[in-house]
């Protein structure tokens, strides 16, 4: 996500950040650089225009001149730019409402409004306790009721019976009345799209909206359609009373122009972000947060939050009581490596961590995927039992039958196992500091990391901790560790 516009952006900020003082003809050199930016990343020219001229008029101000970092002031004006332009504070999902409260998703064909509608209810029962119904309204498209029926089995949610030869109408009010007497908390409405906007698509979503009185009015848009996304929101918003935009496949879209232009033209948040394929892949859209990964902040508090939604408690105070005793073995490796797919995988977590944007080539080139992940299990799954409670019996014979298990090699089951024992030692060390969470992510990533980071390691943490944070990541003191532990190359503190 933003992946180009991040390079780009970061690039360009690099130049100020090296310079002891700027110049007028500094800043406006610089910004012509970030307006190209933002053009190739399919941002609308208003509000290209309106974003390097703010940034520029405070740039060039007296508290730029006498700062003692003048390029991170700049960096510090462009963060809070993006923040305005992307809308200030994040709006969730509102349920503030007698229920049912009705939700009603509309949008184009193809936008992935069903896939959404089963994503949002998951969401809402999952994380806000609430009993969900879905209905879908859609009868044009072959088999659309079915493909929600099946979501719905499969996310554990209620799904409106499906009643053949049914108008959309009908539907509709067969579903307000199935939701008041079956006594659910939200009613989410799956309506028909069309493969372009007509006349007869908006008439059909007003009709519904007059009959169901949608608390939410959802414009769910595919992000890697740029500016059309735009247009469509505006074109929606005429029609219906929308109060909030979800974007759809988000972490296919390098650019991120749909994101960056959508608040500022129409006016509505963007409320949830889908980024990726699997039935829990929507989050929530903190501008705040977006702007740090921009420009290559990271976001830790958002990393925290997805930790504790994802990681099994019980399993992780498991791992940290044995850590407290000092003994790890590769039966908690192997529960690490699937805590860390669960997170997002590697590029997942990496890419949430402060600083890592600058050795982004870097990881790149040392492919640093979810492969990596599955080899280090399929290892670890190819020894007995006995071998991973005590990696000392893996000699010779026994490291030749665990590569022939796992498709590897000798030098793979060895680096392994040699990663294996520096977490060991770490973590025993970190176990007389309590904190699940220093626990999970105190082992860093596998071996094929890249040793050259940059010059003393990944940021410490700021003094006072990240904001929303109680202090530092709890078994880390004072922030990261310079270079991460467990791989080749690392300086230990």
């Amino acid at each position: 996500m933003f992946e180009t516009l991040a390079e780009r952006l970061g690039a360009i900020l690099d130049k100020l950040t090296r310079k002891g003082a700027l110049t007028e003809a500094d800043v406006a050199e610089a910004m012509r650089e970030v307006r190209r930016a933002l053009l190739e990343a399919d941002v609308a020219l208003d509000v290209v225009r309106d974003f390097t001229d703010s940034v520029k008029a405070k740039a060039v101000g007296q508290d730029v001149v006498r700062s003692i970092t003048p390029g991170q002031m700049v960096i510090k004006i462009v963060h809070d730019e993006l923040v305005r332009v992307l809308g200030h504070d994040a709006q969730g999902i509102d349920l503030a409402a007698t229920p049912p409260v009705v939700m009603m998703l509309v949008g184009l064909q193809g936008s992935g409004k069903t896939t959404t509608t089963a994503k949002l209810g998951k969401r809402l029962t999952a994380r806000d306790k609430q009993k969900v119904l879905m209905a879908s309204l859609d009868t044009r498209r072959p088999a659309a009721q079915e493909q929600l029926r099946v979501l719905g089995e499969q996310t554990g949610i209620a799904t409106l019976p499906i009643v053949a030869g049914e108008e959309p109408a009908t539907i509709t009010k067969r579903a307000v009345e199935t939701a008041k007497r079956g006594g659910y908390d939200v009613l989410l409405l799956d309506t028909a799209g069309r493969t372009h906007i007509d006349e007869e698509l908006m008439a059909e979503t007003a009709a519904v909206e007059k009959i169901a009185k949608p608390h939410e009015t959802l414009l769910v848009a595919d992000a890697l359609t740029g500016q059309d996304a735009v247009n469509l929101a505006k074109s929606f918003d005429a029609r219906v009373a929308l109060t909030g935009i979800v974007l759809t496949r988000v972490d296919g879209d390098g650019r991120g122009g749909a994101a960056l232009s959508m608040r500022a033209i129409t006016g509505k948040p963007i409320k949830l972000i889908g980024v990726g394929e699997k039935l829990d892949a929507l989050e929530e859209f903190h501008p705040e947060r977006i702007a740090g990964r921009i420009l290559g902040m990271g976001d830790v508090v958002g990393l925290v939050e997805k930790a504790i939604e994802t990681v099994e408690l019980d399993k992780a105070e498991a791992i940290a009581r044995k850590v407290k005793k000092g003994a790890f073995d590769l039966e908690d490796l192997a529960e690490q490596l699937k805590q860390m797919q669960k997170l997002g995988g590697m590029g997942g977590v990496l890419n949430m961590l402060p600083g890592i944007g600058k050795v982004k080539k870097q990881l790149d080139a040392a492919k640093l995927d979810d492969r990596v992940l599955k080899r280090q299990q399929a290892m670890i799954g190819s020894m007995t039992r006995a071998e991973r409670k005590n990696p000392k019996l893996l000699n010779a014979s026994r490291k030749k039958r665990v590569a022939a298990g796992s498709g590897t090699s000798v030098q793979d089951i060895n680096r392994l196992v040699k990663m294996h024992r520096q977490m060991a030692d770490m973590m025993k060390a970190m176990g007389k500091k309590r904190g699940m969470l220093g626990a999970l992510f105190g082992g860093g990533p596998p071996p094929e990391m890249p040793a050259e980071l940059p010059p003393g390691g990944l940021p410490p943490l700021p003094p006072g901790g990240f904001p929303g944070l109680p202090g530092n990541f709890p078994g880390l003191p004072g922030g990261l560790p310079r270079g991460l532990p467990g791989l080749p190359g690392s300086k230990k503190r």
